[in-house]
């Protein structure tokens, strides 16, 4: 009986992991369209690269590839890696996406 409570609380971990992926990356995605509908045109990329990146543990952070783009309307695609089991360790064959629009701040002059 060991073992399969053992298997049991293995799967549950995993999915634990999972979900928690999925709520890393739209946060991710959020807070990097937050910072490029701010930010300059011509600094953009920069600006959300380094806002969706920037609450993210090393674990998550080491393979996230973050893009933005748009004009207008801004948007940003963050991609994590789920880990197995143990953040850092080894990451799953699949990817987690995440995505947020947002319509750009005008300057107001």
């Amino acid at each position: 009986m060991t073992p399969l409570i053992i298997v049991t609380l293995v799967v549950v971990w995993q999915f634990v992991l999972l979900g928690y992926t999925y709520t890393l990356a739209g946060n991710a995605a959020d807070e990097a369209v937050r910072a490029g509908t701010a930010a300059e045109p011509g600094e953009r990329d920069a600006v959300c690269e380094q806002a969706g990146t920037d609450k993210l543990s090393d674990a998550w952070q080491a393979d996230a590839d973050v893009t933005c783009g748009g004009s207008g309307f801004v948007t940003a695609d963050v991609t994590l890696h789920v880990p197995v089991l143990f953040p850092g360790a080894f990451d799953l064959p699949f990817t987690v996406h995440g995505h947020a629009g947002a319509v750009e701040e005008e300057d107001g002059h």
